[in-house]
């Protein structure tokens, strides 16, 4: 239960940078870390899968 919150508070924070950023390439970049964090904690150990799917969700999210 606490790697679920605290994975949450560490999604949520990096999802509210995002407001600020204007470029494809810095939402691909932040989406990335966020899915890394989010592999290795949830996951464990699945960082550069949770990379791969958060760089590219950030890549597409202007749109959204």
């Amino acid at each position: 239960m606490q790697r679920t919150t605290f994975s949450a508070i560490i999604l949520l924070a990096g999802l509210a940078a995002c407001d600020e950023i204007d470029s494809d390439l810095e939402r691909a970049a932040v989406g990335a870390a966020v899915g890394c964090v989010a592999g290795e904690v949830l996951v464990d150990g699945q960082c550069v899968e949770g990379a791969v799917v958060g760089g590219a969700i950030g890549a597409v999210s202007d749109e959204f």
